[in-house]
């Protein structure tokens, strides 16, 4: 018997290509659209936002979280968390302002040291919390929520230790020029945080290491199939992670002239989200730093505009949670699409 195969072909109705090319354009772009159209709004409603000073002000006032956002993205990525960054801030930064620092009983012996020295010593602070954190998670198994969750305290046990519950005041001008500085009237911080987001763009986009970041999170078994050290990798990004939360600390003392050992305070939760919001996922392997950037900028912006307009501070927390949420239920709803 012959049978005869009837192949049959479906055109795709235009009208459902444009909602799902509309629907990709808003998922690809949605977080820079909502940027753009708050600070019009913004502008419209207050004549000095759009002012070359608050600008700066805003890119200045987003720099330490945005840096902080970056490194978590990276353990994101991975399927992460890192809960201890806001004491990391406290701790690397009190270290090194205790390396830079001319008050007689707050520096170390011998002190006070050049400030490439004191920076270099709270990087590796930051680094080394960071590398303990990665060790836990990786080699024993512990989730990153605990693990990263016994290290906030340990770093701001370690930072009360330390300082003996006292700030340390009095920095040396030079430790303070990268939390005060200027380069063509664009203030240290705002630069430090733009080499910090091209540093992690290029990792990322352009090299293998940024690849098995993305595989770690995106499916560990496969990547571990494929010769890819999971372990390796997720030490890794927890030491960028404690590294730049260093450098975040240290830019916040040298900006505000003293180390406090209440610093970083609930600034994990800001960083995460920025990452979120920015539309990286809380499964792993789904996210970009831009939109990590990005989403630091929205909330800067938006606790920026709320200032200006005089709405209490309070309102800030209730419309970040909103944001958070917002971005959470999105990425929920795009995994149960594909």
């Amino acid at each position: 018997m012959d049978t005869e195969q009837t192949v049959t072909t479906t055109a795709q109705d235009p009208g459902e290509d444009r909602k799902l090319r509309l629907a990709q354009y808003g998922q690809k772009y949605g977080i820079l659209i909502a940027l753009v159209l708050l600070c019009v709004v913004l502008a419209i409603a207050n004549e000095h936002f759009l002012s070359t000073r608050n600008i700066l002000n805003v890119l200045r006032q987003t720099s330490i979280n945005g840096i902080l956002a970056i490194g978590m993205t990276f353990v994101i990525l991975t399927r992460g968390i890192d809960l201890s960054v806001g004491s990391v801030v406290a701790l690397s930064g009190i270290v090194a302002a205790s390396l830079a620092t001319t008050s007689s009983t707050a520096m170390v012996a011998g002190g006070p040291y050049p400030a490439v020295l004191a920076i270099a010593v709270g990087l590796s602070v930051g680094m080394a919390c960071g590398a303990v954190s990665g060790v836990v998670v990786a080699r024993f198994a512990v989730p990153a929520f605990v693990a990263t969750l016994g290290m906030l305290s340990a770093a701001r046990g370690l930072t009360l230790l330390y300082g003996d519950g006292r700030p340390v005041p009095a920095l040396t001008p030079e430790f303070r020029w990268i939390g005060t500085g200027e380069v063509l009237g664009i203030p240290m911080p705002v630069i430090l945080f733009a080499l910090v987001f091209l540093v992690a763009w290029w990792v990322l986009s352009a090299t293998r290491f940024g690849r098995h970041v993305y595989a770690a999170g995106g499916n560990p078994h496969a990547a571990t199939v494929s010769g890819i050290n999971i372990k390796r990798i997720r030490v890794i990004v927890y030491v960028i992670s404690g590294g730049l939360a260093a450098l975040a600390g240290m830019m916040l003392a040298a900006r505000t002239g003293s180390a406090l050992p209440q610093a970083g305070i609930a600034y994990e939760l800001d960083a995460i989200a920025a990452v979120v919001i920015g539309g990286t996922s809380l499964a792993g392997g789904v996210g970009r730093v831009t939109g990590t950037v990005i989403g630091a900028l929205l909330i800067g912006v938006v606790n920026n505009g709320l200032d200006l307009m005089g709405v209490e501070s309070y309102y800030q927390q209730v419309i970040k949670g909103v944001l958070i949420v917002a971005a959470v239920m999105l990425d929920q709803a795009r995994h149960r699409r594909e």
